[in-house]
């Protein structure tokens, strides 16, 4: 499983990787913070440990954006030591809270607790897809390119979906209707071809142009 740790003092974020590792987990470090929110896609991390001091935006304002996109446990770990900050902590979606200084063994005692809660029980399921910037939100099938967004219709969402899905390989315009149809989106050659017509644009608006190619007398591509 892998940990994300978002904490901007280097060497408290060093202990913290080295006691983690030593459990067998996997970490990826934040060092960059004003790309916290694409690094979490792109990793898609089991658990985030999130300091709540941090350069640009503090952490309340991260957990938010991922609460936008996934649950994710998260748990705070902070110097702050105001009831507020705890209360606050919760309310924005954290699922934990620890003061500094603490313990790396406490630490490591919430973190496998959590996992074990979150994940014995379930399936690990992303509830992201992505693939060269662009985002497909598999939960309420808005689509992300960074802080842009574009809201989906349901047929859309399922032709990106399908398409993500199978990116780098030809997908048939037969095969992309037999998922509709599936889902109870009984549509015709040339709906199909205006859905498409309209989901490029959408993802022309927001700076992807030309993210799905077409095949002549194949299909549809995501390279």
């Amino acid at each position: 499983m892998k940990i994300l740790i978002v904490e901007d003092e280097q060497n408290f974020r060093n202990l913290i990787r080295e006691s983690i590792e030593k459990w067998g987990l996997e970490t990826v470090s934040i060092e960059d913070f004003t790309q916290i929110f694409s690094i979490f896609l792109k990793e898609r991390p089991h658990l985030v440990l999130l300091d709540i001091n941090l350069p640009l935006y503090d952490g309340f304002y991260w957990c938010w954006k991922i609460r936008e996109v996934s649950q994710v446990p998260i748990i705070f770990i902070s110097s702050r030591n105001t009831p507020m900050d705890s209360i606050m902590a919760m309310n924005m979606g954290g699922d934990d809270f620890i003061q500094k200084p603490f313990h790396l063994d406490v630490l490591m005692a919430k973190i496998n607790a959590l996992l074990r809660r979150t994940y014995s029980y379930v399936e690990i399921q992303p509830d992201v897809l992505e693939h060269d910037g662009v985002v497909l939100n598999l939960k309420d099938g808005d689509m992300y390119i960074g802080e842009e967004s574009s809201k989906l219709t349901k047929t859309e969402f399922i032709i990106l979906r399908l398409l993500l899905q199978q990116k780098g390989t030809i997908v048939a315009r037969t095969k992309i209707m037999r998922e509709l149809w599936k889902d109870e989106s009984f549509i015709d050659d040339n709906t199909l071809t205006v859905n498409i017509t309209r989901l490029r644009k959408k993802l022309a608006d927001i700076g992807k142009k030309d993210f799905i190619q077409t095949k002549k007398g194949q299909g549809y591509l995501i390279p």
